[in-house]
């Protein structure tokens, strides 16, 4: 099995995780990609497929993941679940419980070990929460619970599944044999692990793989403006001005692969057989305990547990921190930062690989951002440039909206609407139902990440708008038409 060099940025030292502190061990004076994780053929996804399956030690782990795989385990809540059905979860969770604790000490001595194995638990963790039935208490098991715990503190990451775990260490090449050693592309992607086996679910994670891909280069346009703001004289200017109309565009294919989904994952299948596997902690009724930490005094119970979510995407907050959209507030705008806004964007980024978080704050970190500096000038053009990428992003925040109502608000009221008129069908308990569409008429939906999901992705998306700057410096900024 290849593993990369002792030499390699992933197999540098991690930090003590006893130390306090929360970093990883990086030269943070530049942008190097090497420095963050981040590939300049395939940004914040790796350029080499993902580990597929552990060595032979942790061979128990990949095996009953293939068989939650193979056996097609039923989410625990879904209505009219057959007994064989309840009967074949139960017998594979059994088996869950029936591990030995692994071992994960010589996981540590490699970066895409430690992926691969945050990978299968957090997937087995899902299954065996979610195939529960809807009143059982959740508990998850040690031979689970200890060995994700120990994995998750050299990652630095929680023990839940993550965008990274879906998307960006998800993925082999669909062809291979065509072109060994090539990169990920747009349409040579196909996906490790699902929990549905469907095609639908397949498309969902690979568009966001597809956004990510393409989002490339838009971060070597961040880079190559960022160097323009450092210079600063009137040529670096007109570069910068050129870059940033460049961006615009790249933006805008963003917003047409994330409307692509539509072409293969059907609404009505993602809301009710693949979104309710994703829901971590903060969407369950009942509390995760993680069992086997009485024997294992260094590792804590997790208090707060969001699933995957587009939140957790490094690309898209490195968009809003380049062009200065997520400062509490903008002078020249219309809407300041909500506070709930920022500190959920702030939670998101602990559930990115560290590594990605340092570019963040890296970025965020810069002399002169670009913002300040599009202000601080008089330059007609360097200014609408900016507002044609602010005004792409916000494009991009327009169709996300759309899709979740496509997707969630619509499908949520579909379902509700069914639930409570269960009742004369006999399709489920009648008190069961009406009880969920009662608790759906009363609760905002709430997202995957925990938030209170339409009002939050509203707020984010008039924040953009009001980052918007006027035509001219000293004018007060207008409702933006983007």
């Amino acid at each position: 099995m290849d593993f990369l060099l002792p030499s390699h940025f992933l197999n540098l030292p991690r930090p003590d995780p006893h130390d306090g502190r929360q970093e990883g061990v990086v030269d943070t004076t530049t942008l190097a990609a090497h420095d963050f994780d981040v590939d300049t053929r395939t940004g914040f996804m790796p350029p080499d497929p993902p580990l597929a399956r552990l060595p032979e030690r942790w061979e128990q782990w990949e095996a009953l993941l293939d068989a939650a795989q193979r056996e097609k385990l039923q989410l625990g809540k879904r209505a009219g679940l057959g007994e064989e059905d309840k009967a074949r979860s139960e017998r594979w969770r059994a088996r869950i419980r029936e591990l030995p604790t692994l071992g994960t000490a010589e996981l540590n001595q490699s970066e895409l070990l430690l992926r691969r194995a945050h990978h299968v638990l957090a997937w087995i963790m899902h299954f065996y929460i979610h195939s529960l039935p809807p009143d059982a208490e959740v508990r998850i098991p040690a031979p689970v619970s200890v060995p994700l715990l120990q994995v998750c503190v050299q990652l630095q990451l929680p023990p839940v599944l993550t965008y990274s775990d879906d998307v960006l260490y998800n993925w082999a090449l669909a062809n291979p044999d065509a072109a060994p050693d090539a990169l990920p592309s747009l349409d040579n992607l196909r996906c490790l692990t699902l929990f549905t086996g469907t095609k639908d679910e397949e498309e969902f994670y690979l568009s966001s793989a597809r956004i990510e891909l393409r989002g490339v280069e838009a971060l070597e346009l961040m880079r190559a403006s960022m160097d323009e703001i450092f210079v600063g004289d009137s040529i670096a200017i007109t570069r910068l001005t050129r870059y940033l109309n460049a961006l615009a565009p790249v933006i805008d294919d963003l917003t047409r692969l994330l409307l692509a989904v539509r072409d293969g994952c059907t609404p009505d299948v993602f809301y009710r057989d693949i979104r309710p596997w994703f829901n971590g902690a903060d969407s369950n009724a009942q509390k995760w305990t993680f069992e086997g930490l009485d024997t294992h005094p260094e590792l804590a119970q997790p208090s707060e547990l969001s699933g995957p979510s587009a939140g957790q995407s490094s690309l898209v907050h490195a968009l809003d921190i380049f062009l200065g959209v997520g400062e509490p507030a903008h002078p020249t705008g219309r809407y300041a930062a909500d506070a709930h806004q920022l500190s959920f964007l702030a939670r998101m980024q602990s559930y990115m690989p560290r590594h990605h978080r340092n570019f963040l704050r890296h970025l965020a970190a810069a002399p002169r951002p670009l913002r300040a500096a599009v202000e601080g000038g008089a330059d007609a053009g360097l200014r609408a440039a900016y507002n044609a990428a602010v005004g792409a992003l916000k494009r991009f925040r327009d169709a996300h909206m759309r899709i979740v109502a496509l997707y969630i608000v619509g499908p949520a009221r579909r379902f509700g609407n069914a639930a409570g008129g269960a009742e004369n069908s006999g399709a489920r308990d009648p008190a069961e139902s009406q009880s969920e569409a009662d608790r759906e008429a009363r609760s905002p939906l709430k997202g995957t990440g925990g938030t209170d999901l339409v009002r939050f992705l509203k707020g984010v998306r008039d924040q953009t708008a009001g980052a918007i700057m006027p035509a001219e410096a000293g004018a007060e900024a207008g409702p933006s038409r983007q």
